[in-house]
């Protein structure tokens, strides 16, 4: 267990602000994924020891804030906008082409957001930060498969 223990050294600065106390567990749980970019299960087991809690409870703390990942993150990120503007220019259609577009293995997470807050460029997506404006689904799956 000790291999484990210094595994996560880097999480004991915010685990020792709180005392090692429950009432930390979520700024524990956002440090420890900023750390190692999810949260897998033996880091959640690894907090739920120095917090001296159930792992019940740190799993299900985590799990119930959509902000938490379980999973390492994919190399790229594609979010379309779902606002008002991008709706009405067709936003739901290109959410639903690019969902039945193989991106996992292009290693791209697809998501939402409800505005961007450029709708001039409607519909857009948000590519790894960057915004794209005025796209079509076609366009968009051809330059997320140039990503390096």
């Amino acid at each position: 267990m000790a291999t484990l223990e210094q595994g996560f050294a880097e999480l004991e600065p915010v685990l020792q602000r709180h005392g090692h106390q429950a009432q930390g567990l979520i700024e524990v749980l956002n440090r420890a994924q900023q750390l190692y970019g999810h949260l897998s299960e033996p880091l959640l087991r690894h907090i739920a020891r120095q917090l001296q809690l159930p792992f019940s409870r740190v799993q299900g703390t985590a799990s119930f804030y959509h902000l938490f990942r379980f999973a390492p993150p994919a190399r790229h990120s594609c979010l379309v906008c779902t606002g008002t503007a991008c709706h009405v220019q067709g936003a739901a259609q290109l959410l639903a082409e690019l969902k039945a577009a193989p991106l996992e293995e292009l290693g791209v997470e697809l998501g939402s957001v409800r505005c961007i807050g450029t709708c001039s460029g409607a519909p857009l997506v948000v590519v790894d930060g960057a915004v794209w404006n005025h796209v079509e689904a076609s366009a968009v799956l051809k330059q997320l498969q140039e990503l390096e």
